[in-house]
């Protein structure tokens, strides 16, 4: 059986917690999806080339993280609670689905435009924007995953 019926969807897979599983998607996926929304803002060209995959992207990086929140809840009921680790990591799902929407707006809006001509000012402005999301993003997935780890390790390796 996948999930043990009596402790949850997000709790166990295979008799381990889904947290750390989860939580290694969310730290790749975020970053990612934030290097391909940096990519499609900065290019015209790339954005039209690759939006496609980077929103899927995006997507699954919300997924992830998400998921890897809802596990650590899960965990914690086990494990205790993790105070600021936990406090990052209610933020990050927000985030990643902030830039997952940011992702397929700019890219829906951008591949509107023909190839010949520049970006209206205003779509400038919103990749601006999609830059500081994409740094948000990726600065919240960082800094709770580095809290995680450090609850996780600190005083174990020499």
């Amino acid at each position: 059986m996948l999930v043990a019926e009596e402790s949850g969807l997000f709790d166990t897979v295979f008799g381990l917690p889904l947290h750390p599983l989860a939580v290694h998607a969310a730290v790749v996926l975020v970053p990612l999806a934030a290097l391909g929304a940096l990519a499609m803002a900065l290019s015209p060209r790339l954005s039209r080339r690759y939006g496609g995959l980077v929103v899927v992207t995006g997507i699954a990086a919300f997924i992830a993280s998400f998921v890897a929140k809802e596990a650590g809840e899960a965990l914690a009921l086990r494990v205790g609670q993790p105070g600021q680790h936990a406090q990052l990591g209610d933020v990050v799902p927000l985030l990643a689905l902030l830039l997952a929407l940011g992702i397929a707006g700019f890219w829906l809006v951008d591949r509107g435009i023909p190839g010949n001509r520049s970006r209206p000012w205003w779509l400038r402005l919103a990749a601006v924007a999609l830059i500081v999301i994409a740094m948000l993003a990726t600065v919240w997935a960082v800094r709770a995953g580095h809290t995680g780890a450090e609850l996780v390790w600190q005083g174990r390796v020499r």
